[in-house]
């Protein structure tokens, strides 16, 4: 008579065919457990913004050029660029989760709020566990909290201040009233370029407020009309960071005041070339997003390899005194194509100088659309 097996009997069954089989969704790799999936994950090279911007697309594109060029997937890197949202806060909970991430090894954070103790505290956090850290474009407070990072990779913002304010004097020789817009007035780029401004704009310029706006593009506006009412004298509007400038041409071209108000600004935001070309932004000073990228990312990996040789190059003097753990990258003005009083002649031999067609052939070059 034919009897089903007992459970015993189909239990013992089952193991023999899974034996001889293989058993499905089990690990088909015993013996390799955790250890075979952590040697093949990929180690993260970090890059963290202070806000979203299209500054930080163009040095996105340098970062992942790097990646590509020096191989790091191959080696077993990736890198990672996230952006923040024009708060310490929200840097501070990233650098939190960073520390608790297991294949984290190297940040570049673009500091917003250089006088934050908590920031820099994460920031050491994360050297104390190994995770290399610079700083790219934003710094720390140099007098408090220098030792948070190995280096500044970025702009010498000063001097791009003073560059801008030398060409404000070459359109306005008898001086000028001005305003000068940026997201964080705290910030350590946004001090330095408004006091080099000011340095380099020199004797009958007048400095009548400095507005920060938190990166929000309604309250960047409004900070543009508000000063405008506040100071009818004002024809100057300087624009620190990016998205400052468009901001500050709507309105100029809202009220029809342009023949009265002149438009600077640092960077070259997609709308600010298009807006020069249309004759309503005066000059730009230019940093290099996309050296700040790649350059980033070089010295990253370099930290994270021991690739002494390059940290040398990059760092001769090393040093957290003075300006060794500093890295300078380029600057450029840009003025239109036509009747502008500012020349080469009036800046760095180090700051190079274009012409608007010129600019955007370097641009098209690199398939970028803004700098």
């Amino acid at each position: 008579m034919l009897r089903y097996p007992s459970r015993l009997s189909s239990a013992l069954l089952c193991l023999a065919l899974l034996g001889m089989l293989g058993c499905p969704g089990g690990d088909s790799n015993e013996g390799s457990g955790n250890n075979a999936s952590s040697s093949t994950q990929q180690k993260r090279i970090i890059i963290l913004t202070n806000g979203p911007d299209p500054f930080w697309d163009t040095c996105e594109a340098g970062a992942k050029a790097a990646e590509k060029e020096l191989g790091l997937n191959d080696e077993g890197y990736i890198v990672d660029f996230q952006r923040g949202d024009f708060t310490d806060k929200k840097q501070i909970d990233m650098l939190k989760q960073y520390a608790l991430a297991p294949d984290v090894v190297a940040v570049g954070i673009s500091v917003f709020n250089p006088q934050s103790r908590n920031l820099a505290e994460e920031m050491r956090a994360l050297q104390e566990k190994g995770i290399k850290v610079i700083t790219i474009d934003g710094d720390v407070s140099l007098e408090k909290y220098r030792d948070a990072r190995f280096a500044y990779l970025g702009t010498d913002n000063y001097v791009g201040g003073q560059e801008l304010g030398r060409a404000a004097k070459a359109l306005s020789p008898d001086g000028a009233k001005f305003v000068q817009f940026v997201g964080n007035v705290g910030a350590a780029n946004a001090i330095a370029r408004m006091d080099g401004f000011v340095d380099g704009a020199g004797e009958g310029f007048e400095e009548l407020a400095r507005r920060d706006d938190g990166g929000e593009r309604p309250k960047a506006r409004k900070n543009v009309e508000d000063a405008l009412d506040q100071f009818p004298e004002c024809d100057m509007l300087v624009g620190i960071w990016a998205y400052n400038t468009p901001q500050a041409v709507s309105v100029v071209r809202d009220r029809g005041i342009r023949e009265q108000v002149k438009v600077l600004c640092f960077d070259a935001a997609e709308a600010s070339i298009r807006e020069m070309g249309d004759g309503n932004v005066d000059v730009m000073v230019v940093q290099n997003p996309y050296q700040m990228g790649y350059e980033g990312v070089k010295l990253l990996h370099a930290l994270v390899t021991d690739d002494q040789a390059l940290i040398d190059e990059m760092y001769p003097d090393y040093s957290q005194d003075g300006t060794g753990d500093l890295y300078r990258t380029e600057l450029r003005v840009v003025v239109p194509d036509e009747e502008s009083p500012i020349t080469a002649d009036l800046f760095e031999e180090t700051t190079e100088f274009f012409k608007l067609s010129e600019f955007q052939e370097w641009l098209r070059e690199r398939g970028l659309v803004s700098s």
